[in-house]
């Protein structure tokens, strides 16, 4: 797959960059990213790696477009609301790029579609609300041999890292089921928030596509907006983890 000279002009920034150039932009438009969650984090991941170049997209979320979304979902708009989260997701990534080749999977992601709905995808974000689903996502990710990064928002806080199968410390090494807290009334997040965490997702998806830089692996970054301060915490595999060990 060879830049046309509309695509030379759209990522002429990236190509300036010795880590990406054309080979890197080419290796970028054949790659396949899932995106779990249309939300405050999947909004942010999902744009920036269509503005990037990924030329496949899936996004997956069973929800519709409420009103009370829209003070950090930054994918939809007003216009949008009562609509699947997906397709107003890919009407706003199609208006920025077009050529994008965005899949929609309008449903849950589920131990039971999960296996199916992974192997066609290179990397894969978590980018839901709940406990449950990160488990599972994480669990799922390690039996199909995937990638992942993994974030999470509450409040003024967020954290993410990127995992990669029998390799790096995953998020069961880390948070354990019968610690989650259970769901409760919502407790913000503030609406930037997502933003930021969501685009450090995106570039560590950039990253691990085109094997540059130093992975977010075992390490947990954590950032809280009140005090704007990140902390880099290293992790290590746990030998027991029923996931990873």
């Amino acid at each position: 797959m060879s830049l046309n000279d509309a695509q030379r002009q759209r990522y002429a920034r990236h190509l300036l960059l010795p880590e990406i150039g054309e080979q890197g932009q080419e290796k970028l438009l054949r790659s396949k990213v899932l995106v779990i969650g249309a939300g405050g984090l999947g909004s942010p991941v999902a744009f920036y790696l269509a503005a990037a170049g990924v030329g496949t997209i899936g996004i997956m979320d069973g929800d519709r477009v409420e009103l009370s979304n829209l003070q950090r979902q930054i994918l939809h708009t007003t216009s949008s609301l009562s609509t699947c989260k997906t397709d107003s997701a890919r009407e706003r990534i199609n208006a920025l790029d077009p050529s994008i080749d965005i899949v929609t999977h309008p449903v849950r992601f589920t131990a039971e579609n999960a296996q199916e709905i992974l192997a066609g995808y290179d990397f894969i974000v978590d980018a839901t609300d709940n406990f449950d689903s990160k488990f599972l996502i994480a669990q799922s990710c390690h039996r199909a041999g995937k990638p992942y990064s993994h974030a999470g928002i509450r409040n003024f806080h967020g954290q993410t890292m990127t995992v990669v199968p029998g390799l790096t410390a995953c998020y069961r090494c880390i948070f354990h089921e019968d610690g989650a807290p259970k769901p409760g009334v919502p407790q913000g997040p503030l609406g930037a928030l997502p933003g930021v965490i969501g685009s450090i997702q995106a570039i560590e998806a950039v990253k691990h596509l085109l094997s540059i830089g130093i992975p977010l692996s075992d390490a947990l970054l954590t950032f809280d907006s009140l005090t704007m301060t990140f902390r880099k915490v290293p992790v290590k595999r746990d030998p027991a983890c029923p996931f990873c060990s």
